[in-house]
């Protein structure tokens, strides 16, 4: 059975913020309201698009319908790639876990579409056993019943899988599904998210020697 490694994708392998702000900006300006700061934003990343669009309205005192909703994803699908890159040493660590046997594949609470349209606006499209969206199955992260069935789909066993993430619901998804994780310092979210981590990393160049020293 191959090691597997599964990867968050915003704040993990894809700085995507500048496109979800645009995004934002262009959803609530249409309704009269201010644009975010990018720290708003960040802080309101991690927990799917429905979430994100509530926590949006709700700071910028618009009421949440699903017209909103549905708004907000048709622009950013439709302009996902637009500023989003990977982070720096993104590349060179998925060709260094690719060198080394590792499969891999990414679990992530985006939509499944606007997912796919943005690894293949980056060219990662066919670089991933399995991607989860966060459509995808019944549940999402934090339920462990994302990452297991994005590792099913992959073909891997949760004994010999890790979870690289940068918020609380990797660490969650990764223990409720009992695999460990390795927090992705680098992202979005802040350190006190990564308690109940099997480790840091501070940087995409320290993910080969962290994951091969969790499984050998």
């Amino acid at each position: 059975m191959p090691r597997i490694a599964v990867f968050d994708l915003d704040g993990t392998l894809v700085d995507s913020a500048p496109d979800i702000h645009a995004a934002l900006d262009r959803l609530v300006t249409a309704e009269g309201r201010p644009p975010f700061t990018r720290a708003e934003v960040t802080g309101m990343i991690g927990d799917g698009v429905r979430v994100l669009i509530e926590r949006a309205a709700a700071a910028r005192d618009l009421p949440f319908s699903e017209a909103l909703l549905a708004a907000f994803t048709a622009d950013y699908t439709a302009r996902a790639a637009e500023a989003t890159v990977l982070f720096p040493g993104i590349a060179a660590a998925l060709d260094r876990l690719a060198t080394l046997g590792w499969r891999m594949a990414v679990c992530t609470n985006k939509p499944a579409a606007a997912t796919a349209a943005l690894l293949a606006a980056l060219g990662l499209e066919g670089r991933f056993a399995a991607v989860g969206g966060g459509d995808s199955f019944p549940v999402r992260k934090p339920d462990p019943g994302h990452l297991l069935g994005t590792l099913a789909a992959a073909g891997g066993d949760p004994a010999q899988a890790v979870m690289i993430g940068d918020h609380r619901n990797d660490v969650l998804a990764a223990r409720g599904a009992g695999l460990p994780c390795l927090f992705a310092g680098w992202g979005y979210g802040t350190l006190a998210m990564a308690e109940g981590a099997a480790g840091i990393a501070r940087s995409p160049a320290q993910l080969a020697p962290l994951l091969g020293d969790l499984l050998p």
